[in-house]
């Protein structure tokens, strides 16, 4: 997992590198990106589940998986761009939810 940490690191370097807006504009348009991603997830649900009859079957199973993938690295390019020590509060919030869940 510390190799994806690494890779998401060197992404938000590139992304502040080539960004144009200040810090607090930049963190704050990439916290918004995760629902434009999730917005990306309900459209290929619906074009996989043929729910929008003027669209037909516009996008597959595949489709989905690849757009929820967008969801967890903008997440993560997010994470990271709030707090140097992304991994750590990821860990610790997959531990928490963890022993919640399965306690029983």
């Amino acid at each position: 997992m510390q190799e994806t940490w690494d890779t998401v690191e060197r992404l938000v370097a590139w992304l502040d590198a080539e960004t144009p807006l200040s810090p607090d504009a930049a963190r704050l348009l990439r916290v918004l990106k995760i629902t434009e991603e999730a917005g990306e997830v309900a459209e290929a649900v619906h074009g996989a589940t043929l729910a929008n009859p003027r669209k037909g079957n516009s996008h597959t199973w595949d489709d989905v998986q690849t757009e929820l993938c967008d969801v967890i690295l903008t997440s993560m390019v997010a994470l990271k761009t709030l707090t140097p020590d992304a991994a750590k509060v990821f860990e610790e919030r997959l531990a928490h939810v963890t022993e919640r869940s399965l306690k029983h």
